[in-house]
């Protein structure tokens, strides 16, 4: 099934949105409940739905628990994520420490670099030397990774990344990589995404 991948980002705001209902001692929702908390409209809500068969009652509304266990299958969150970094700079090192991803099911099991100082094999999230980064992925069934070098090592890291057996990139250097069927790539620009707020903000600073 091919699934626009707005839908998904739904989905995952769809599934935060419940938890906070569930924080404020929601048992069940109506799709108005779940459309206002993100910005949608009801319609558009069971539209989602409906995409991957979750059926909708109008009067019973949804069942909070079973609604979060059902997207969280749908968005693969049931079970646990092995997730690699390859660049242990500023952004790469926040990334692997970052205690949220262990809560939603992600779990960063080791960071890799090519600056011998980043190397500490023995730290509790270990960072190798990217000469072991193949084997790694092989033998840890590893299938999604996250690239956070210079825009010059983004295409040798890419290339090592899928013939070692990675499915799913997010990539947060300059460089665009272009994805295919058997690779799922996410190109994340910092800057331009910034650069783009700048923009909206000064423009509203002139009206």
């Amino acid at each position: 099934m091919n699934i626009n991948k707005n839908i998904i980002i739904r989905l995952s705001k769809y599934k935060n949105s419940l938890k906070k209902l569930k924080t404020f001692g929601f048992k069940k929702v109506f799709s108005d409940n779940i459309a206002d908390s993100i910005g949608v409209t009801p319609s558009q809500v069971r539209k989602d739905f409906s995409v991957f068969g979750i059926p909708g009652n109008k009067k019973g509304g949804y069942t909070v628990d079973e609604l979060i266990e059902e997207l969280n299958k749908i968005l693969g969150k049931n079970e646990i994520n092995k997730i690699i970094v390859v660049g242990a700079g500023n952004l790469g090192t926040a990334l692997i420490k970052y205690e949220i991803f262990r809560k939603e099911g992600i779990k960063i099991v080791a960071g890799f670099d090519i600056d011998p100082d980043r190397i500490d094999e023995n730290s509790p999230i270990p960072i190798f030397h990217i000469n072991k980064l193949s084997d790694f992925i092989k033998s840890n069934d590893i299938h999604i990774g996250i690239i956070t070098v210079p825009e010059n090592a983004a295409q040798s890291v890419f290339d090592i990344m899928i013939t070692s057996g990675i499915k799913g990139v997010l990539n947060f250097s300059p460089f665009l990589l272009k994805s295919s069927e058997e690779v799922v790539i996410n190109n994340i620009y910092l800057q331009t995404e910034l650069e783009s707020l700048i923009y909206y903000v000064n423009a509203l600073k002139r009206n």
